[in-house]
């Protein structure tokens, strides 16, 4: 399963993100350092379910699908929270940047509001300046990076160098550890403008331009500007944004308490809805009534919580993700149990039809003959690139 990581400095709300994208019942308290092992949950990203435009009544077997909502799970992981200096061992360094190893993206929690000072201890809200706290993830993950090539560097470039060995290739199998692949591997090289030919010439500056490209292209970064209910984080947000980053407003705070209210049956709320209904409000104490009608005010104002939107935009957008669903049967739409369409998978965008039958099986690319498009009900090609939302049948020979 598809893995993010949620990274950040200490007492940002990291952990009630993942606890409001989970449902979990991870440890949240105000002091630094309250995640020591890592919380590892599932959470899922949405895609508008085919069910609705072929109206039929779909039966999922590997995600969920609410009001014709498709909900795809995707593994969360909230590590601990990263100081400056993690890669030397500071903080819980060691064991943070060890647990991001298998992390496709990262979503950046910060406190938008600048209620936290930069070891994570509380401060009045606008003394910290959030802006300070953005760079340093990827500084220290490019630094621990830069830690795993430097070992034995010049051994690995000269065996790389003499014996001929493609360098895209080399790299990525020492990485492979990592998540890194050689499409990452190539970029990286071709964007640090490093000399190919002579890896083992390569500077302690070059091995880390070189890390520093590869942080950008393997493990993507998204912001969520989180405490964006509190008036000091408007304007941060805004100078996050001028930087050039990709930042989402977020609450978890208010997203956990309108998941936990609607699994209560309480309210009526999906993830991501800009809204909800009240469904029991004699079940409700004043309080818990003023809570609501705080949060709808934030609705009102951001559109939504964030934490949806952070969790789609990095699947979608960081890493160029789309969703396909296979089905056995193109005109029932269905497996080969009467399942209608029963799976959502997660790949890349320029997947092509032969890849598809591959990521379902082996033997099915293998013998793969042609693919039909359950929209059109065309035959494809083993070159046809999939769409997002394609249904998708995969002919393949038999007998073998």
């Amino acid at each position: 399963m598809l893995e993010i990581g949620l990274v950040g400095k200490p007492n940002t709300g990291k952990t009630t993100f993942f606890n409001a994208a989970t449902l979990a019942n991870a440890p949240v308290a105000g002091y630094p350092f309250t995640t020591i092992d890592a919380n590892i949950g599932v959470t899922y990203i949405r895609s508008e379910c085919p069910c609705v435009e072929f109206k039929v009544r779909c039966n999922p077997q590997n995600s969920t699908c609410i009001n014709g909502v498709r909900f795809v799970p995707v593994r969360i992981i909230d590590v601990a929270g990263l100081v400056e200096g993690a890669h030397l061992g500071r903080g819980l360094g060691n064991r943070f940047l060890d647990n991001l190893r298998t992390a496709a993206a990262l979503i950046h929690v910060i406190d938008a509001s600048g209620s936290t000072d930069a070891e994570g201890k509380p401060c009045p809200p606008g003394t910290h300046d959030p802006l300070q706290d953005v760079w340093f993830p990827e500084v220290e993950i490019a630094l621990w990076l830069r830690g795993l090539l430097a070992k034995d560097w010049v051994k690995f470039a000269r065996r790389a160098k003499y014996e001929e060995l493609d360098l895209v290739k080399a790299i990525a199998e020492r990485l492979s550890g990592l998540g890194i692949k050689e499409k990452h591997v190539a970029r990286a090289l071709k964007e640090a403008g490093v000399d190919r030919s002579n890896p083992d010439k390569w500077s302690d500056d070059d091995l880390l331009r070189f890390a520093v490209e590869l942080r950008k292209v393997s493990k993507p970064i998204i912001i969520a500007a989180n405490k964006a209910d509190l008036p000091e984080a408007e304007p941060n947000i805004e100078r996050l944004r001028q930087r050039g980053y990709i930042v989402i407003p977020t609450c978890s705070e208010a997203e956990l308490l309108l998941r936990r209210a609607s699994e209560k049956g309480l309210i009526r709320y999906e993830p991501g809805d800009g809204d909800f209904v009240i469904l029991k409000p004699e079940a409700l104490t004043e309080a818990q009534l003023r809570a609501l009608e705080l949060t709808r005010k934030l609705l009102r104002k951001w559109g939504s919580t964030g934490v949806q939107q952070v969790i789609d935009k990095a699947i979608y957008e960081l890493l160029e993700l789309i969703v396909v669903y296979p089905v056995e049967d193109e005109n029932k739409l269905t497996d080969k149990k009467g399942n209608v369409l029963p799976d959502a998978f997660l790949v890349p965008r320029g997947t092509r039809a032969r890849d598809l039958a591959y990521m379902i099986h082996t033997e099915l690319g293998d013998s793969f003959i042609y693919a039909i498009d359950a929209r059109t009900k065309m035959r494809v090609g083993e070159d046809y690139v999939l769409k997002d939302r394609d249904v998708i049948r995969i002919v393949a020979a038999k007998g073998r």
